[in-house]
């Protein structure tokens, strides 16, 4: 046997701005991000709910384009596409998204914009990996949870088989945008959704951060824009630290340290056939691995409440009837997302749980007796 080999070192740029009124003509964040050989196509999608939130959105959009056509060309008015997890559990919406792209001859060096919740982004984001194997995508997220989280991670899929994000890819977006003012038409619980993500990463990476996040958890509640934009801002970034430091952006090996408190949310979104929203799912599932981890001797008790009650300051519940669904073997349905959970990526079963507030720890099996008695710790907790 004979063997040649080499290495393959790509580098990705991954950019996040911050800016408020990115359509506004004399913004040129845009612009400047976009253009840096004009002029430059684009196909703009927009998250229906928002259009219709904001009817003079889509009309400044054209204007914007409009006002630098010297640079950029929009190839067509902005196409409104649905969000949320109806976008992700079919592709006939990928096929729309690239038949447009197909149509309007966007090519690897022309641009797909999406505006909408992460949901939509995910979506957009697997359309344009596969339209000429990669044409560059701008993610603008329009969510709390997509400006501090989802938005600025290198994933994009869409749902299939009953499984959360079966059908995707990894693509970097070409650059991401958070205008803080797009999150104004949101509804209060959907402002506060994404906070949960910040409560992830500071629970396994910061733990300054989570005294942050304790000592402004009235003024988030209240949705105080400085401590809304502090949250996002400082999530965003803790988020792009470990995907270009953790050493593995693309998920080769079998640890989402990222993912802490999810392999319990993704089942508990399909359980509730998604009318438990993920960032809702996500605090259930970090409460039950915040309880699991005490209980196996791995975080202090005092840590411990500590997270069960920010998460309940802020405003999540931190049980679901779902929880209890059992399947015909009369075992808890919620355990089988373990397995789902390490198949999506192969290899042994990697979970992350907490060692202390700040650090996380990788555990390979998990007692399926203390998870249950988790369950009915939470459900105690509720009453």
């Amino acid at each position: 046997m004979s063997v040649i080999e080499r290495q393959i070192q790509v580098t990705w740029p991954l950019r996040v701005f911050f800016t408020e009124d990115v359509f506004t003509p004399t913004n040129l964040t845009l612009r400047d991000a976009l253009a840096d050989v004009a002029p430059r196509k684009a196909l703009v999608i927009l998250e229906e709910s928002l259009a219709q939130a904001l009817p003079e959105l889509e009309p400044r959009i054209e204007k914007y384009f409009s006002a630098h056509a010297a640079s950029l060309k929009l190839v067509r008015p902005p196409l409104p596409v649905c969000g949320g997890e109806r976008a992700k559990n079919s592709i006939s919406i990928v096929t729309d998204i690239l038949s447009h792209l197909d149509r309007h001859h966007i090519d690897r060096h022309s641009y797909l914009i999406a505006i909408g919740g992460g949901a939509l982004l995910d979506v957009a984001g697997f359309a344009a990996a596969t339209a000429h194997r990669g044409v560059r995508h701008v993610r603008i997220p329009t969510t709390t949870l997509s400006q501090a989280d989802s938005g600025i991670g290198v994933k994009n899929g869409i749902n299939a088989f009953g499984k959360k994000n079966f059908i995707g890819t990894f693509a970097p977006p070409f650059a991401v945008i958070n205008d803080f003012n797009l999150l104004a038409t949101l509804e209060p619980q959907d402002k506060r959704t994404g906070y949960v993500e910040a409560v992830k990463v500071a629970c396994i990476r910061d733990a300054a951060f989570f005294n942050e996040l304790e000592r402004d958890a009235e003024k988030l509640i209240s949705f105080e824009p400085a401590a809304m934009k502090h949250l996002i801002r400082r999530c965003a970034e803790l988020h792009l630290d470990h995907i270009t430091d953790g050493g593995d952006p693309f998920e080769m090996g079998s640890a989402r340290p990222l993912d802490f408190g999810h392999w319990a949310a993704h089942k508990l979104e399909q359980l509730s056939h998604f009318q438990i929203s993920h960032g809702d799912a996500v605090a259930i599932g970090i409460a039950l691995d915040v309880i699991y981890s005490r209980d196996t001797g791995l975080l202090a008790a005092p840590a411990c409440e500590r997270i069960l009650k920010l998460l309940e300051r802020l405003g999540f519940k931190l049980f679901a009837d779902e929880l209890l669904n059992t399947d015909h073997a009369d075992q808890l349905t919620i355990l089988s997302g373990l397995e789902e959970f390490r198949e999506h990526l192969g290899g042994e079963l990697t979970i992350t749980l907490l060692n202390e507030i700040g650090r996380g720890i990788e555990v390979h099996e998990m007692d399926s007796k203390k998870i249950v008695e988790a369950i009915h710790e939470l459900r105690a907790r509720e009453k």
